[in-house]
């Protein structure tokens, strides 16, 4: 069996990829188990110079491996470069402080010593999204990594280039052949995986549904799972709001990877006294973008990453449409080759409309009128999703209070719109998953917490 990779912007083919057999898989895991036994024992410092070598060869080699990304999903140029800086400040970040992460705590009991250690698992399983094809990888792999774990990626069929050249980065960096592996295989031999005795903990980002699967397959053998899932975070805008930071960073978020992301915003919910104001320059904000080939610099806004999607957001804004909601700008196919949609604002937003609740993976707003701060944040709670969510007012207290207290998701931001970030936890509540990427919390999820008593 193949898979192959297509070009969103025209629909070329660009390179076709054999799909490894079980048995093939089977001796990778072997392999990897193996050279897992002997890098769990590595020190820190050994850890700490392959991974900072990680980075330095992402960095040597930006141009290529953003183009990469481009052309088999459609970000922008502009997009894929950051994403690769952003993955050498991850491999940086946890070369870094991984072992002050992991560091002993020392615990006082009657013990004439006590303390809890953290110990590598083994092989890790991650199952890794297209929309960021470098960073959702690496966001995973630098800290399973440098925790002593091992790591073996299914990433998305439709960027199979890009996981090959993941794999490149840690073998020219000088990583243990097997110790991180990409595993060319369907979304049907997951399942195999998770079942085996060498994987012992998974990891996905990825759909509710994909989600579930992974879940239960691993919770049925009793293996750790951490899920990082949908989103339709609400960014509230109060009535004493900067209107045109609001607008710009809504637009921002929106648009960001032409509207393919978890933590984009999505939903727009206005007080009633300035919705008129925001609305007008939120509409002058998203009709600044240049939709065009994400090989030019010029273009802001490339394709959406594959046709399917592209029509399935299409049905979404339709449906709702036919419920009563009202296009302000966009919500037609263009008449261009490749999977490109305008971006569309959505007014008359209710319950019941795909807008209100479903996410809506593209460069589409859902626009919400609100009486007061309290119906605000209702309709924000009224979600199943809850992973980013945003607040903005030039009351920084009463934005922290809302933030802090009020709004269901992993993530609150004030005056600025919801983005990832080494340093801080990421992740989401409810149907947006569970457990933490990132941080010190990240690296905590693929370890033993390990009591260790000496009477």
């Amino acid at each position: 069996m193949t898979i192959e990779s297509v070009n969103p912007a025209n629909n070329k083919k660009l390179q076709e990829y054999t799909l490894l057999t079980d048995e093939q898989a089977e001796r990778k895991l072997k392999q990897s188990e193996q050279v897992y036994k002997i890098w769990r024992k590595t020190g820190f410092s050994e850890r700490s110079k392959l991974m900072l070598k990680a980075a330095d060869v992402l960095n040597t080699n930006k141009e290529k491996y953003a183009l990469m990304m481009t052309r088999e999903m459609g970000k922008t140029l502009a997009s894929s470069r950051a994403e690769v800086e952003k993955c050498a400040w991850v491999c940086r970040y946890y070369a870094e402080n991984a072992e002050t992460f992991l560091h002993d705590e020392k615990i006082q009991t009657d013990a004439s010593r006590s303390y809890v250690s953290y110990q590598p698992l083994g092989v890790i399983l991650a199952v890794m999204p297209w929309n960021f094809p470098f960073w959702q990888v690496f966001r995973f792999a630098a800290p399973a990594l440098m925790a002593g774990n091992a790591a073996v990626l299914k990433h998305a069929s439709n960027v199979p280039g890009s996981a090959a050249l993941i794999q490149e980065v840690f073998d020219e960096a000088g990583f243990p052949k097997g110790l991180f592996t990409n595993l060319w295989i369907s979304s049907k031999q997951v399942e195999k995986l998770i079942e085996n005795p060498i994987i012992k903990a998974v990891t996905l980002t990825g759909s509710e549904k994909a989600g579930a699967s992974v879940a239960a397959k691993a919770a049925q053998h009793i293996k750790k799972a951490v899920l990082e899932l949908g989103g339709s975070d609400a960014y509230i805008i109060l009535e004493d709001a900067d209107l045109d930071l609001a607008a710009k960073q809504c637009t921002e978020s929106r648009l960001l990877n032409t509207g393919q992301s978890c933590i984009g915003a999505k939903r727009f919910i206005v007080l009633d006294e300035v919705y008129e104001e925001f609305l007008l320059k939120f509409i002058e904000q998203m009709l600044e973008s240049v939709t065009g080939d994400p090989e030019k610099e010029e273009t802001t806004m490339g394709p959406m990453a594959r046709t399917d999607l592209r029509d399935e957001l299409h049905e979404q804004v339709m449906k709702s449409v036919e419920k009563g909601a009202e296009i302000q700008i966009g919500g037609e196919i263009q008449d261009l080759t490749g999977a490109y949609y305008p971006a569309t604002i959505l007014t008359n937003v209710k319950p019941g409309m795909p807008a209100y609740e479903e996410e809506l993976f593209g460069p589409v707003a859902s626009v919400i009128k609100v009486k007061d701060e309290a119906e605000a944040i209702q309709v924000a709670n009224d979600s199943k999703f809850g992973l980013g969510s945003g607040v903005f007012t030039k009351d920084l207290s009463r934005g922290e209070r809302i933030a802090r207290y009020e709004l269901e998701a992993g993530s609150s931001f004030v005056n600025q719109y919801v983005k990832s970030d080494p340093r801080l936890p990421f992740g989401g509540i409810k149907t947006s998953g569970f457990g933490r990427e990132l941080s010190h919390h990240g690296i905590l999820e693929f370890v033993n917490t390990k009591t260790i008593y000496i009477a």
